[in-house]
């Protein structure tokens, strides 16, 4: 570089820096929304998810797979061979035990095809790594795509309450910092619209036994297994209340019909 290139270099950063740093004219909205702007830029994007993934993953003995599949991602010209080839990279992803990528993956599919069962098949991937993660920029992207996909099921079917409950339930395991009842809240509300509905009550008994509520858990799984008494969750959670309340004679009675209805 000569001198005059120099020159407007130094001269454009003292002009930043005064800007930035001197003139604070901006409104308390504003500045919010900067701030928002900033905390979307830390996050983590799927560019450098997948290059972390691929830092993990030894590709010799495990990628080999997902190096082929890519190849031919290169290669494909139609939507129907892109969403195979997506179906098959999250599958693989999924088998290396990497939710964020295998929903990332999944979310493509949902994309091209706009089916209920696409979007879905996405949201409940991603909620698997919003348990498992313990990564926070990780989690968040899981938690933020989680939602997403997950109201785009319920959109094309607001009649599956599936749908609603797995977006409760990401919200139970990535609360927002603002409202940290919100998904236990949902699950509440949908219990009072669907009181015999065995998937909620099994949520909340569930959620109950996790805070010590065994009185509750009880309570709750004791319906759910009075409307469907070979349901497996249902029995393996009430014999953990029975546990917890110190009834192990009834906790080993629920314990082994969990067990039996889980070999069925």
């Amino acid at each position: 570089m000569n001198k005059t290139q120099w020159f407007v270099i130094i001269a454009a950063a003292i002009l930043f820096v005064t800007l930035y740093f001197g003139c604070d004219t901006k409104s308390d909205q504003h500045k919010i929304i900067e701030k928002q702007r900033t905390l979307s830029a830390v996050s983590t994007d799927i560019s450098s998810l997948l290059i972390d993934a691929k830092k993990d993953v030894n590709i010799a003995k495990d990628g080999s797979t997902i190096l082929a599949l890519e190849a031919e991602l290169d290669g494909s010209t139609s939507d129907t061979e892109k969403s195979g080839i997506y179906k098959s990279l999250s599958s693989a992803w999924y088998k290396l035990e990497k939710p964020a990528i295998a929903g990332y993956y999944a979310e493509l599919v949902a994309e091209i095809e706009a089916t209920e069962e696409a979007w879905s098949i996405a949201g409940t991937t991603f909620s698997i790594c919003v348990q498992r993660e313990l990564e926070e920029k990780v989690k968040g992207y899981c938690t933020d795509h989680a939602i997403s996909t997950l109201e785009n099921a319920s959109s094309l079917n607001p009649s599956n309450l599936q749908h609603k409950i797995n977006l409760a339930l990401v919200f139970t395991e990535s609360a927002p910092a603002d409202n940290p009842m919100k998904g236990i809240l949902m699950l509440v509300e949908l219990n009072k619209q669907n009181p015999d509905n065995v998937p909620v009550l099994n949520q909340l008994g569930r959620l109950a036994i996790k805070t010590g509520q065994f009185g509750k858990a009880l309570e709750r799984l004791g319906r759910a297994v009075n409307i469907e008494p070979e349901n497996p969750m249902s029995n393996c959670l009430l014999a953990e209340a029975f546990k917890g309340t110190g009834d192990s004679e009834k906790a080993s009675v629920y314990r082994a019909k969990c067990e039996s209805l889980g070999k069925n």
